[in-house]
């Protein structure tokens, strides 16, 4: 019953329940830091969305390039699915910039060191900018399943 086709199908749906409540969770947490303890919120929905990225990568490639699911001729053929590609790859590059920061952030705290937040509205901008996005990667999804 629970085959893996199943099963990395759920764990596809999950990582994009978990990214978008992540994602949003990141731009209000980074749009709201007034000082670095209001980090700890920012660094949390931040891992969440990293979790949500790792599973929806691993998922993906899976399911299109694992010969689980309708075979990858028909995955490279839809332009649907090139279209959701595209938009994945446009949240990428928005993500570029507030993921080095976060990252320098963390370093920056684990050294004793207080990092600068001047950049938290631009990074909140980023992360908003990719809420749509990740939305019309769902409905270009639902219209490759069907077949349109």
């Amino acid at each position: 019953m629970f085959t893996l086709r199943f099963l990395l199908a759920v764990l596809h749906l999950f990582a994009l329940a978990i990214g978008l409540a992540a994602v949003y969770g990141r731009g209000r947490a980074l749009r709201g830091l007034k000082d670095a303890t209001g980090l700890g919120g920012v660094f949390h929905a931040d891992n969440w969305y990293g979790v949500a990225a790792v599973t929806w990568i691993l998922t993906g490639l899976l399911r299109a390039f694992g010969g689980l699911e309708k075979g990858t001729e028909y995955y490279l053929e839809s332009h649907w699915f090139v279209g959701k590609l595209t938009l994945f790859g446009l949240v990428l590059v928005l993500e570029l910039k507030p993921m080095i920061t976060l990252i320098r952030w963390r370093m920056q705290l684990r050294k004793g060191l207080t990092p600068d937040l001047s950049s938290a509205p631009r990074l909140a901008r980023l992360t908003f900018a990719q809420v749509p996005l990740l939305v019309l990667m769902v409905l270009m999804a639902a219209a490759m399943a069907r077949g349109l």
